[in-house]
């Protein structure tokens, strides 16, 4: 299993960024594909998650209405869409896969710097 998440930057409060994560190395569609971030000093966080099929998705509450999940089957991608973010949103964040959405998923890939200045 390998996940590629890209995507990350510097942003100004109220900006917006895409994260994507490629996946490889197992049946996309029978995964779900999750976000976690980690900010120094602070636990790890569940962003969001999404399972292609049957099209279950997840966000955590402090990233619902702002963050937007999705999948591109054919390019074993998902990208997280980012938008009026906080910086409370500043974190590494990681994407991760597993059989179903979890806290706690099995496989991880490097994380990506989202840093947000206010």
């Amino acid at each position: 299993v390998q996940l590629q998440a890209s995507g990350g930057g510097l942003v100004q409060s109220g900006g917006s960024l895409r994260l994507s994560c490629v996946a490889s190395g197992f049946t996309f569609d029978d995964h779900a594909i999750g976000w976690f971030r980690q900010a120094p000093g602070k636990e790890r966080e569940e962003v969001s998650c999404i399972r292609s099929n049957p099209g279950t998705t997840y966000y955590a509450p402090s990233v619902r209405g702002r963050f937007t999940i999705s999948s591109d089957s054919a390019k074993s991608t998902v990208y997280l869409q980012m938008d009026d973010l906080k910086p409370e949103d500043t974190a590494v964040y990681y994407c991760t896969a597993d059989w179903f959405c979890t806290s706690t998923p099995s496989d991880w890939g490097q994380g990506t710097q989202v840093t947000v200045s206010s």
